[in-house]
């Protein structure tokens, strides 16, 4: 019997939230399904929408909660309950406003962190041992005044040109992580994701 990789990318359904940057997950996996040139297919009862790869006998499943950002928690626990999974199986890919651009941290478990999505699965799947992957979305200018709805401005602004070939070396490292893992020590790879770090002034 082949393993199995749950990959789960968090995001907004729909064309207006497409390039925003909560939907970092959402983003990713559809630079791995272009890859790997793999087709769509929607997961009604898993309120996803899904793709699957195989690569050196690992079978790789990619979900795109299609619930809205802050009821993701409905679709990984539809996820989790259909394959009857681990929680630990997962790797969420979220975005972190609290990150610079440019980083990603990776956690076996751990707190919502202020993150909706994270915080509704938390909430529906009754754990927070999950192996998540938070990529770096930087914080906006501080205006106190308007502090909130500048972060709002923030989260949903698009990524720039110029930040769209930086997150193509993000993604490229984070499913490198992904396909590697368990086949060499973690615990170096996730050192490697840790200390990851690209911006703006790098070279691409």
């Amino acid at each position: 019997m082949k393993s199995e990789k749950f990959i789960v990318g968090l995001g907004n359904p729909g064309r207006t939230y497409k390039n925003n940057r909560h939907n970092i997950g959402f983003l990713f996996i559809e630079e791995v399904a272009k890859k790997y040139e793999l087709k769509l297919t929607k997961k009604n009862k898993l309120f996803c929408n899904y793709y699957e790869y195989c690569l050196n006998d690992i079978n790789y499943r990619l979900f795109m909660p299609n619930t809205f950002m802050n009821s993701s928690g409905e679709s990984i626990k539809a996820i989790i309950d259909w394959y009857k999974i681990h929680p630990e199986k997962l790797f969420i890919i979220v975005d972190d406003i609290d990150l610079p651009f440019g980083k990603i941290r990776f956690r076996n478990k751990g707190g919502s962190g202020g993150h909706n999505g994270l915080k509704s699965i938390i909430e529906k799947i009754k754990t927070n041992e999950f192996k998540r992957i938070r990529v770096g979305i930087g914080s906006p200018p501080n205006l106190k005044k308007e502090k909130k709805s500048n972060i709002i401005s923030h989260v949903l602004g698009n990524f720039s040109n110029n930040e769209k070939l930086i997150l193509d070396e993000i993604f490229k490292k984070i499913l490198e992580s992904i396909e590697k893992w368990d086949k060499i020590n973690n615990d170096i790879i996730i050192s490697q994701l840790n200390s990851f770090s690209k911006s703006g002034n790098d070279e691409i």
